[in-house]
């Protein structure tokens, strides 16, 4: 091979690796732009007084649904119990706080009357099968991917608003930080 066909081949090779390493740079931008708002949606938390809402989550509804559920860990960092007492959405008419239970084989699902207790140094999980948001009457379907308020009110520590995180119909509860 000349020497002038070995300067050719090393520019050919050169400017092969410099494009491929284009795309993998450009590739890598994108991965991170795109995950990197994951763990927000994920991982997204909300405070009043001594009280934490964790990952507050729904589902998308298929056409035509009426009701949609929310879900939720309350954690407590203070000293004494507080209690969830309702909550609303501009998402629905009505939402209440619900119960899912089984007594003698038959699933039964009721309004939890008087609020739910959050025990001091303590913590409840709203999931489905379990305690849960109703969202009654839907004014507009929640959208896998998109975000909805909705507004707590604890007796203690007051109200806060937070942000529902829609995911796909039938999806798992997201996991949880053992932190």
């Amino acid at each position: 091979m000349s020497h002038s066909s070995q300067i050719a081949t090393g520019n050919l090779f050169g400017r092969v690796l410099s494009r491929l390493q284009d795309r993998l740079g450009m590739a890598m931008l994108v991965f991170v732009f795109v995950f990197a708002g994951v763990p927000a949606v994920l991982a997204h938390e909300f405070k009043v007084g001594d009280i934490e809402v964790e990952h507050p989550w729904s589902r998308a509804t298929p056409a035509g649904a009426k009701v949609a559920g929310g879900y939720f860990t309350i954690v407590n960092k203070g000293s004494a119990p507080d209690r969830l007492l309702s909550i609303s959405s501009d998402i629905s008419a009505k939402a209440e706080l619900h119960e899912m239970g089984v007594k003698d084989g038959v699933m039964t699902m009721r309004p939890v009357e008087g609020g739910l207790e959050i025990p001091a140094g303590g913590k409840v999980t709203l999931g489905p099968g379990a305690y849960h948001i109703m969202f009654m009457d839907l004014k507009q379907p929640p959208k896998e991917g998109q975000m909805f308020a909705a507004t707590l009110t604890f007796e203690k520590a007051g109200t806060v608003t937070v942000e529902f995180a829609v995911q796909a119909i039938g999806s798992a509860p997201p996991q949880e930080d053992n932190d």
